[in-house]
């Protein structure tokens, strides 16, 4: 099995389409796409972010600020980017079809593959906190056999961090492909995993982040939440 694992696209259809045109026809090739959830928020192009996935994906699964634009209830981001969330919430959530709402809404909180004899635990955060938890590599393995759950010993994917590592923990693994869409790990350019038969690759694409930026301008946001998201697609930061 073959499959390419995207997260954290936040409304950047801009890092989709760098994406598609890097990998043409091999897209077609992967087994499974498997998006890992936040497909909006912070970014000016959920319903386009929204389309493409239910176009490419075969498995997604709901993040956090999915579950808040669906449902109107709070997304529980980090606190340094909750008024950014809010921002473009609040302009952004009207954009979107009453079709889009209910994709976000009906997208399961955990899903399982089963490929070739591996089966990928799917969740956006962890299994025991399925939108919430933040479980970056540096938590002790007490700590991740309380967040695994029922799933230690398994090969479960997550996003949530935008960061991208392996961990393994108690005869299983965790594997998070960071964030396509808004990395914070000092490198803007969009990461993505590919998983083969076991193996890990990790990739990054480079993409043009200045039209996106001039979109999230014409947005009208307060003028240091605009600032704090240009400087997050720009630099990765």
């Amino acid at each position: 099995m073959r499959a390419l694992v995207i997260s954290d696209i936040h409304g950047n259809i801009d890092v989709l389409r760098a994406l598609e045109a890097r990998l043409g026809a091999r897209l077609q090739q992967f087994d499974r796409i498997i998006c890992l959830g936040d497909l909006v928020d912070y970014g000016p192009n959920p319903g386009e972010v929204i389309d493409w996935v239910r176009s490419h994906a075969t498995h997604v699964v709901r993040g956090n600020h999915d579950h808040a634009v669906a449902t109107g209830e709070p997304c529980r981001s980090a606190p340094a980017f909750i008024e950014a969330s809010i921002a473009t919430r609040s302009r952004l959530q009207r954009t979107l079809s009453r079709e889009h709402l209910e994709y976000l809404r009906q997208l399961p909180l955990t899903d399982i593959v089963s490929v070739d004899g591996l089966e990928l635990n799917l969740v956006h955060a962890c299994p025991n906190d399925p939108l919430y938890a933040y479980m970056p590599p540096t938590r002790s393995d007490e700590e991740w056999t309380t967040a695994l759950g029922s799933m230690r010993g398994h090969t479960v994917l997550i996003g949530h961090t935008h960061l991208a590592f392996v961990r393994p923990i108690g005869g299983g693994i965790v594997i998070n492909p960071g964030s396509l869409g808004m990395p914070k790990d000092k490198n803007p350019d969009g990461s993505y995993a590919i998983v083969d038969r076991g193996s890990v690759q990790f990739c990054r694409i480079a993409y043009d982040s200045e039209p996106l930026i001039s979109r999230l301008r014409a947005l009208d946001l307060p003028r240091h939440v605009f600032e704090q998201l240009a400087v997050t697609f720009r630099t990765g930061t």
